[in-house]
């Protein structure tokens, strides 16, 4: 039995992975609630919360103290646009504008009453919503078309603000009303390679015409334009190696004094706001750390370590902020003197000798080269491993691949500690955060150069001591997925894995994935035709035979980026070569389990697989 909570008596001796605890699976999911949006408007503060209890995302508006949830039964908050959404609500003075999930339709609801449809078009998507006077500004997918619309809040009227371009994102508009704003990009271009900033005039006739004012020349990503209150125009560009703060005058985008560094996250989501430009609010990362400040000066609520969503009115700052010792939470910070308000969300429900915190990790990779991660010890205070006797690692690849990993209290991440695993969150070479070359440096070589910076991360982690070496397990989710399959295969230094709705035969993704990530392998690994020896080569379904450990998958039923049929080919693959493996598949889930039921489930089905290795 293990010492009471709070005992004194010394920590059970038990072998690391086969600690017990009370912080289960289901609690572990529960926990993992997050807010997803925050806006500020006349009519106040407001977020949405997604909470896997019930798989729903609900709008929340703050006022005299208290939270109210606005969202009725039967609806939910949540764009699919480009699948992965974003900007699904906006305000106005007594009003809000959202995107139900169900059906991907505009709605209007009143702040004292119930909402009222403004689209109704069944296949149409709307996202990246942003009040435009009496219209909503939003982009909208239709199949495989893309346009920015505006829709009018008295009758639903539509009026096509632009199109012709692949892709759109972040209609803004200036404060005058006179100018609009957007980024788009053209294929096989991804939003974080590169974009354009364009903008329309207001003439005596509607409309002017489109002019690109930044990114024209290509090899330069901008994101989140947006007007300052002087109706001047800012943008964040990569055109210096990192996404930082510029502005529109009369000779084009001019630099702003900022940190060496990226102010924003790779847009995967429609939404970001990562400045605010009127108070010279921003975010920027230094090795993977989030910081935040006002012009540059002392960095604002310095216990947490990722930040998003900004807001401000005269007397704070409002964010969607967590960190290593606090979950996703709504902090307003007062603008003069940075007391920080914690409004919703937040705290840690583990005691502090049960917490595993994460140790920022550079270690070499290449020739010459660096990678990033973050390393969390097994922690619980009423149990240690034997003497002499080192922790297993769990080694996560995080999906994207240009995405990155967050240094925050993860209440997933903790289910691993508190049962003796080591567990490791790996920023390989192609993860956003670290500048534009860093990541750039994944194309080309996927399937290669990120499974030569987990072996690396393996080797570091075990050269210290941290980690027994042979008892090394990988994981990941999409592409964080195929990392771990690519990473098993030949003589491998994994005992074993699991696969999150992972890629496993990158041709097919390329011929049967949604439009936004349509062209995304030819930039991760060339042309199909032109390198149909190196899609051999880096297809785990094509070389499933020379996989060398057992695997675990676990698939949503409805996914339409890693389409089901594709875990479906390489667990039989698999099977077929007398390999070990498991897979559950979840009929109602997409890309990314939202479900609290098939959460914990897919937990604990990942430990039992790991235990038996072990």
């Amino acid at each position: 039995m293990s010492a009471p909570r709070g005992s004194s008596a010394a920590p059970e001796v038990r072998p690391f992975g086969f600690w017990e605890s009370d912080w289960s699976a289901e609690r572990a999911v529960a926990a993992s609630r997050d807010f997803a949006e925050l806006r500020v408007g006349v009519a106040g503060l407001f977020w949405s919360l997604f909470d896997p209890a019930d798989g729903r995302t609900t709008l929340w508006r703050w006022q005299a103290g208290i939270a109210r949830c606005l969202t009725p039964t039967g609806f939910s908050l949540r764009s699919r646009v480009y699948e992965y959404g974003g900007g699904a609500f906006c305000l106005f003075e007594e009003a809000l504008a959202f995107v139900n999930e169900a059906d991907q339709q505009l709605y209007l609801q009143p702040l004292a009453g119930p909402p009222r449809a403004l689209t109704d078009v069944p296949g149409r998507r709307h996202g990246d919503l942003w009040p435009g006077g009496g219209r909503v500004l939003a982009v909208e997918e239709e199949g495989a078309r893309h346009r920015l619309v505006a829709i009018a809040l008295a009758d639903g009227e539509r009026q096509v603000l632009a199109e012709g371009a692949d892709f759109y994102a972040a209609p803004r508009l200036a404060p005058d009303g006179r100018t609009i704003a957007w980024i788009e990009w053209s294929r096989p271009a991804q939003p974080w390679t590169e974009t354009r900033l364009c903008l329309r005039r207001r003439q005596a006739d509607g409309w002017g015409p489109v002019e690109v004012v930044a990114g024209g020349e290509g090899g330069e990503s901008l994101q989140q334009p947006c007007f300052d209150g002087a109706g001047r125009l800012h943008a964040l560009s990569d055109r210096n190696g990192w996404w930082q703060p510029w502005r529109l005058d009369a000779r084009g985008l001019r630099a702003l004094p900022a940190a060496l560094a990226d102010h924003a996250a790779a847009p995967w989501q429609l939404g970001a706001c990562n400045q605010l430009p009127d108070i010279g609010l921003r975010t920027w990362f230094a090795e993977g750390q989030a910081y935040l400040a006002i012009d540059g000066g002392r960095p604002l609520a310095a216990d947490y370590s990722r930040f998003r969503q900004l807001a401000a009115d005269r007397s704070h700052c409002y964010c969607i902020a967590a960190g290593p010792e606090s979950a996703s939470a709504v902090l307003a910070i007062e603008r003069e003197g940075g007391a920080v308000r914690v409004l919703a969300g937040g705290g840690c429900p583990l005691p502090r000798r049960h917490r595993a915190r994460p140790r920022p990790l550079r270690f070499p990779v290449g020739h010459g080269e660096w990678a990033h991660a973050f390393f969390y010890p097994p922690t619980h205070g009423d149990f240690q491993g034997p003497d002499g006797q080192l922790p297993p690692l769990l080694l996560c690849c995080h999906g994207g691949p240009t995405s990155a990993c967050q240094p925050v209290f993860d209440p997933r991440i903790q289910f691993w500690t508190q049962r003796g695993f080591a567990v490791a969150d790996l920023d390989y070479r192609g993860s956003s955060g670290y500048g534009r070359a860093y990541r750039q440096r994944l194309a080309g070589s996927w399937g290669e150069l990120e499974v030569e910076d987990a072996k690396a991360l393996l080797e570091h982690l075990a050269a210290l001591g941290l980690v027994e070496r042979t008892r090394a397990f990988i994981r990941g989710a999409s592409a964080g997925g195929y990392t771990g399959l690519m990473a098993l295969l030949g003589d491998t230094p994994f005992r074993g894995g699991a696969s999150y709705y992972g890629v496993s035969d990158p041709l097919v993704l390329r011929e049967r994935t949604h439009k936004f990530e349509a062209d995304y392998l030819d930039w991760l690994i060339g042309d199909p035709l032109r390198d149909a020896q190196l899609y051999r080569q880096r297809s785990p379904v094509l070389r499933s035979a020379e996989i060398g450990a057992p695997l675990i998958f676990f698939q949503g039923g409805r996914d339409a980026v890693v389409v089901p049929q594709q875990t479906a080919a390489m667990v039989a693959a698999l099977e077929a070569a007398g390999q070990r493996v498991e897979c559950h598949v979840y009929p109602e889930e997409r890309h990314g389990f939202r479900q609290a039921a098939n959460l914990a489930h897919a937990l604990e089905a990942e430990l039992g697989f790991y235990r038996s290795l072990l």
